[in-house]
């Protein structure tokens, strides 16, 4: 039944379908989404340790904990 799916013919029909479907300017849009998508995944396989942080988030509850209080005030 699903013999020959793969020839250039059913690719090239499948892929006028699909630029019928989602349009010339969606297309681009949707690729770049997916391989920024792909290179987050890989990321985030690939990094060791503790995820990234952005810039001015606050530590969790758990993290305050683990941290040492220091106290600039005297007893």
């Amino acid at each position: 039944m699903f013999t020959g799916l793969e020839s250039p013919v059913h690719l090239l029909i499948l892929l006028v379908i699909i630029l019928l479907l989602f349009g010339a300017k969606c297309l681009p849009e949707m690729g770049r989404s997916l391989g920024q998508g792909i290179r987050e995944f890989k990321e985030g396989l690939n990094t060791k340790g503790e995820p990234k942080k952005a810039e001015g988030e606050r530590p969790t509850a758990i993290e305050e904990k683990e941290q040492p209080k220091h106290r600039d005030e005297p007893l």
